[in-house]
C-alpha cells in the first residue's frame, strides 16, 4: 500500500472557492464560528462547525449536530458549489504568510503506513475528541479537515511539488486573517506517478498538527474493515509540506499565582537553575534554553545553566526545561493538561498579550519561550516519545474545504 495516493478531491467551484474557504474548525469557538459564517451561506463552516445552525447552547456533540453537518454538506453539492473531480490527482497547496511561504500537497496518506508507525506521532490524543472526528466524519462519509504532514529532506520532492505549483492556479484565496491560500490540480499524470513513487521511497512522514483527526481515520478505516465495508478509508486527507518550509511559532505560558512566593522570592529562586537579569524591554528569546519572564511592569531574561540540558529528545525542549526546573519545583503545576492554574498564549498573539493579562491582575506571572523547532519534533518522534502539551504552534493554518477526501 502505498504511502500517500492522489485522491478524487471535493473541491469548491472556482468561483466560490473564497466563499467556502474556513478557518479550522479547532481554532474557532463556536461564537467566533457564528459570527464569522454570518451572511455566508456557503462558508464551510457549515460543515465543519455545524452547531451554528443550531440554537445557541447546543450540545457540540449532539447527534442533531452531526446531522446538520450532512445536510449542509448535501446542500452544497446539489447547488454545485462543492464539486468532486472526476480523476485522481494531487493538488499543490501554496500558504503565504507575510514574508513566509510554504508550498506542499495534497494527498490521501496511508492508514496502514500510520498503524505501523511510519507517519508518526509526538501527542497524546484525547478520546472524546477522537470520538468527535469520528462522528463527523461517518456523518459526512468524507474526511474535510487535513492533517498537517511534514517530510524530512528530499531535493528531488521539492522539485517536483515546485513543478506542481506552476503555471494559473485553480484557486487562490486571501483570507480574512491575510494568509494566501492557492491550489494548483497536478494534470500531468507523469508528475503524480513520479511523485507517489519519490515519496514511496522515504523512510518516515511526521504528523506535525492533527493528531486526533489521523487517529479518527484510523477508528473508522478498522470499524469498515470488521465490516467488511470495502471503502477509501484505508487513507486520510493530508497536506505533506517539506520540514524546512514549516513555521513553527512559540508556545507561551501565563500562570494564575505564584504558589505563595513574594516575586522577589521567585526571581531568586529562579538562580538555582537559570542565569537572571532584568530587562528593560520585552524578552522575545533568541535561542533555545533563553526564557522572558514577566511579572507586573518588569522582564527579566532567563538563561538555563548548560548542566541542567540533558540529552533525551524530550526533557531537553525548552518546554520540558521551563516545566522541570521552574513551573513544577517553584510554582506546582506539574499537570499542564488539567492544573486550571496556568493557561497558553500561542505567539501569533505577541508578547503584548502577556503583559496585558499579567498587568491586568488576571494572571501573575508569564514566561516567553523560544519556539521548538521542525528538527526536535522529529527527534521525539523518532525515538517513539511524546512531546508535552503545548509545544507547538504551527502558523499559517491550512484552510477547511479547500479539498476533502469523499470515502466511497
Amino acid at each position: 500500500m502505498p504511502l500517500i495516493q492522489p485522491l478524487r478531491g471535493l473541491r469548491p467551484a472556482p468561483e466560490h472557492a473564497a466563499e467556502v474557504a474556513a478557518p479550522p474548525y479547532d481554532v474557532l469557538s463556536s461564537a467566533e464560528a457564528r459570527a464569522r459564517a454570518a451572511g455566508k451561506p456557503w462558508s464551510f463552516l457549515h460543515i465543519s462547525k455545524a452547531e451554528i445552525d443550531l440554537p445557541p447552547g447546543a450540545d457540540l456533540h449532539a447527534p442533531e449536530v452531526y446531522a446538520k453537518a450532512a445536510e449542509n454538506l448535501a446542500k452544497m453539492l446539489e447547488a454545485g458549489i462543492l464539486r468532486r473531480d472526476g480523476t485522481a490527482t494531487y493538488y499543490a497547496y501554496r500558504l503565504t504568510m507575510g514574508a513566509h511561504v510554504q508550498t506542499g500537497l495534497v494527498v490521501v496518506a496511508s492508514i496502514a503506513a500510520y498503524d505501523a508507525g511510519r507517519i508518526k506521532k509526538h501527542e497524546f490524543t484525547r478520546p472524546d475528541k477522537e470520538d468527535d472526528r469520528v462522528r463527523q466524519i461517518e456523518a459526512l462519509n468524507a474526511q474535510t479537515g487535513p492533517v498537517l504532514l511534514a517530510y524530512p529532506p528530499s531535493a528531488a520532492i521539492d522539485a517536483l511539488i515546485a513543478e506542481a505549483a506552476s503555471g494559473a492556479t485553480d484557486a487562490d484565496v486571501s483570507a480574512a486573517d491575510g494568509i494566501r491560500h492557492q491550489l494548483w490540480v497536478v494534470r500531468d499524470a507523469r508528475l503524480v506517478d513520479e511523485l507517489t513513487s519519490r515519496f514511496e521511497a522515504l523512510e518516515a512522514l511526521y504528523i506535525a498538527d492533527g493528531h486526533h483527526r489521523s487517529a479518527a481515520a484510523s477508528r473508522v478505516a478498522a470499524a469498515r474493515r470488521r465490516s467488511g465495508r470495502e471503502t477509501s478509508a484505508d487513507y486520510f486527507l493530508a497536506v505533506v509540506f517539506p520540514h524546512h518550509e514549516m513555521q513553527i511559532l512559540d508556545y507561551n505560558r501565563i500562570v494564575k499565582d505564584l504558589n505563595g512566593l513574594e516575586k522577589s522570592a521567585l526571581v531568586t529562586r529562579c538562580e538555582a537553575a537559570f542565569s537572571v537579569e532584568k530587562s528593560a524591554a520585552r524578552v522575545t528569546p533568541s535561542r533555545p534554553g533563553e526564557f522572558g519572564m514577566y511579572l507586573p511592569g518588569q522582564w527579566y531574561r532567563l538563561n538555563i545553566r548548560p548542566e541542567r540540558i540533558p540529552s533525551d529528545p524530550v526533557a531537553s525542549l525548552d518546554v520540558s526545561l521551563l516545566s522541570d526546573h521552574l513551573l513544577g519545583p517553584l510554582l506546582g503545576i506539574t499537570d499542564l493538561r488539567r492544573d486550571t492554574r496556568i493557561d497558553f498564549v500561542g505567539g501569533i498573539r505577541g508578547l503584548g498579550e502577556l503583559e496585558r493579562r499579567v498587568d491586568s491582575g488576571e494572571m501573575a506571572v508569564a514566561f516567553a519561550l523560544h519556539p521548538t523547532r521542525m528538527e526536535q519534533l522529529m527527534a521525539v518522534a523518532d525515538s517513539n516519545q511524546v512531546m508535552p502539551p503545548k509545544s507547538t504552534w504551527f502558523e499559517p493554518k491550512l484552510a477547511d474545504g479547500l479539498v476533502s477526501h469523499v470515502l466511497d
